[in-house]
């Protein structure tokens, strides 16, 4: 367990920086160079990450049961992955209805992946991995929010087009992931 949270550590603290420390951040990138400064950060979220996925490993080969959810948890997370998938392919298609209504939707979309995912699964090593990420994804989307007030962001509405586009990849992505690489991927077949 203590590698999966020195992992988390790593990787949502890097992730976090803007929101504890955005001066000191600024502060860096005008030091470092702003090349510099993203490479540092990708190499050591690139840590943080390698040490998640092998201390989660870890901590599956050891598993602590806290709670065994009920069958129906199973179909609600899968609910609220495929809507997760689609919020996190919002995020990258520009004009769309559903950015300018979430605003964040990566992170919106984190937040229901980790929820969904703290739904169905009630071991130890589980709870650590989704409830940080969820708790993460919570502050950052109200400090990217706040951030947004602050500055005055405001969004178009944008096409419906677009919202189409977003929804076929997410689904697309959300079927393909969840029937055929979860579970050489992660050990787990969401569908038996």
């Amino acid at each position: 367990m203590t590698v999966l949270i020195i992992g988390l550590i790593l990787f949502l603290g890097t992730h976090s920086i803007r929101i504890v420390a955005d001066d000191w951040r600024s502060a860096r990138v005008a030091a470092m160079g702003e090349g510099a400064w993203k490479g540092v950060y990708s190499l050591v979220s690139l840590a943080g990450l390698a040490l998640v996925v092998w201390g989660f490993g870890l901590a599956r080969a050891a598993p602590i049961d806290l709670w065994h959810p009920p069958v129906w948890m199973r179909h609600a997370a899968s609910l609220f992955t495929l809507l997760s998938f689609i919020l996190i392919a919002a995020a990258y298609v520009p004009r769309s209805r559903i950015r300018a209504l979430v605003g964040h939707p990566m992170v919106a979309g984190v937040k229901l992946w980790a929820f969904a995912h703290l739904l169905s699964n009630g071991r130890l090593a589980d709870v650590v991995l989704f409830g940080a990420f969820l708790a993460w994804a919570v502050i950052a989307y109200a400090s990217l929010r706040r951030r947004d007030r602050a500055a005055g962001t405001t969004r178009g509405a944008g096409a419906i087009a677009n919202d189409l586009t977003s929804v076929v990849v997410g689904a697309v992505a959300w079927f393909v992931f969840a029937l055929y690489l979860h579970g050489p991927l992660i050990g787990v077949r969401p569908f038996g």
